[in-house]
């Protein structure tokens, strides 16, 4: 492992190359873009290799000024291979999918036949698919800007993420970013949100290293299940000795890009744990994305229901493993060249970050009442808050350093339940790390030998998700880095949630949903 040591602490972080230097081999997904014709002929986009649309080439939160044309796609030695995969593989249809809010996949199949041309000029979704979005109340003013929930959107295929699917026959499946019908970039795709902040790491000359690693429990299939209370049989999974299931899960993930790690059963009867490999750029977050959808079509085939809660209505976890590397891929940056357990300044520094906002991103990555009850522990004195830890090989707490292993050093992000969006797990883990290293005061460390960090202000969890709320609407960083228009939208849709669902009524709704 080559490491690298970065000097003055008290100077903001720049990494080692321009946004213009080589990007790792995954990170050259934000190419693959194939475009919609728009409607009205407007100005293409310059300076974009191919003459393809670069989403984040001049985009505002507002949109004013996202007008950009891509223009009509040349065939491409990808676009071939897809060709010869649907030809060998006799494909009757391909998913067009695009995450929601929650994570969970939103598609329409079309017939293998009319593929390229829906990779021309996309295909329609209602708006209201993906933004679950309540009617606004009586004299409630909509204040999310240019919101019609009943308008189209269009869903653009990002072709490097073509895979046929193992557990669906003769089908195959695409991961698309969603625009307006004119064009410009659906201001609350998490996917979107993702891929503009892995664009600012870029810009400051780093490049992220993640995976997930994911708790889901397997249940059998009830007889029967109430429509308000969903009752599962006592006797579930005990090991991960049921291999067909599992081997197939596993396989069909590697057929589809997504590369497990390693999985295992986990610390409660029929709880799995699943680990990917480690990508760079937005490949992590399209793998956690794939398994949420693959596990329970996979799981049906063999009776079973898998779910992302545990039967008492807790959630389980979704753990973020991350190091930053320089922009072309080859130094992680976390990794001291001292031999001892410690982070780089430059890793002091993004924990700091992490640190400081940990209330808001606890919103965004325990999204539901029942996500939040894993950050207290049971006892006779109910606190608002918690602190928020940290430490080396310590898995108890919130960012886990870890120096040991073949990766080198990686900081594990545990604040996340395996029910949040991984696009926005990613995104807003990216969006604290930077202002981290953005800042001289985030965190006082010791001399460079010295594992120590000290925080310049204590940082707690509420365990209220009202509180989170205001925690992330008070963010100045995260409302910056995420967009007005997304934090608008997403608190008011949680608000929404909270003041029309109870917590059985939650537990149920999700354990359906997630499943």
């Amino acid at each position: 492992m080559v490491c690298h040591k970065v000097g003055d602490m008290s100077k903001p972080v720049v990494g080692h190359g321009s946004a213009e230097s080589h990007l790792p081999q995954d990170d050259k997904d934000f190419q693959d873009h194939v475009t919609v014709i728009k409607p009205l002929p407007l100005e293409t986009s310059a300076g974009t290799p191919g003459g393809e649309f670069n989403p984040d080439s001049s985009y505002t939160d507002d949109g004013r000024d996202s007008k950009q044309v891509p223009t009509v796609p040349q065939p491409s030695s990808r676009m071939k291979h897809i060709k010869q995969e649907m030809a060998k593989n006799h494909l009757q249809f391909v998913r067009f999918e695009a995450t929601d809010l929650h994570g969970v996949s939103r598609s329409k199949s079309i017939p293998a036949h009319f593929f390229q041309e829906k990779v021309i000029h996309g295909v329609f979704m209602p708006r209201g698919y993906l933004e679950l979005a309540p009617n606004p109340k009586d004299n409630e003013v909509d204040h999310i800007r240019a919101t019609c929930f009943n308008s189209d959107i269009v869903l653009i295929p990002e072709l490097s993420t073509f895979r046929v699917l193992p557990w669906a026959e003769r089908t195959a499946r695409v991961i698309c970013d969603t625009f307006t019908v004119t064009g410009e970039p659906l201001l609350t795709s998490p996917r979107y949100i993702a891929k503009r902040q892995l664009n600012q790491l870029q810009d400051s000359g780093f490049s992220l290293l993640s995976a997930f690693i994911y708790d889901f429990c397997i249940f059998g299939v009830p007889e029967m299940i109430n429509s308000k209370t969903i009752s599962f049989p006592a006797s579930t999974l005990l090991s991960n000795h049921d291999q067909p299931f599992i081997q197939e899960l596993v396989d069909g993930l590697y057929h589809t890009g997504a590369s497990v790690e390693s999985f295992s059963s986990s610390t409660r009867p029929g709880q799995m744990e699943i680990c990917f490999l480690p990508e760079f750029g937005i490949g992590s977050a399209d793998n956690a994305f794939t398994l949420r959808s693959g596990v329970k079509e996979v799981a049906r085939k063999y009776n079973y229901i898998t779910s992302f809660f545990f039967e008492t209505g807790f959630c389980n976890s979704g753990i973020l493993s991350h190091s930053l590397w320089d922009v072309g891929g080859k130094e992680n940056v976390f990794c001291s060249s001292s031999g001892t357990e410690q982070l780089t300044i430059t890793g002091k520094k993004w924990l700091a970050g992490l640190l400081k906002h940990a209330a808001a991103l606890s919103c965004l990555m325990a999204p539901a009442v029942s996500c939040r009850k894993r950050y207290s522990k049971e006892g006779k004195d109910q606190k608002e808050r918690v602190p928020t830890t940290w430490g080396y090989n310590d898995n108890s707490c919130a960012f886990n350093i870890k120096c040991h292993g073949e990766k080198g050093t990686q900081i594990e992000n545990k604040l996340g339940s395996a029910t949040a969006n991984p696009y926005l797990v990613l995104a807003a883990t990216v969006a604290a790390g930077l202002d981290g290293l953005g800042s001289s005061d985030g965190a006082l460390a010791g001399p460079d030998d010295s594992t120590e960090l000290y925080p310049s202000q204590p940082s707690e969890i509420p365990l209220k998700l009202e509180d989170a709320l205001v925690a992330l609407e008070e963010d100045q960083c995260l409302r910056q880095a995420l967009g007005e228009t997304f934090i608008r939208y997403f608190v008011a849709m949680k608000k929404y949630e909270l003041e029309n669902e109870e917590t059985d009524a939650e537990r149920n709704k999700f354990l359906e949903y997630f499943i």
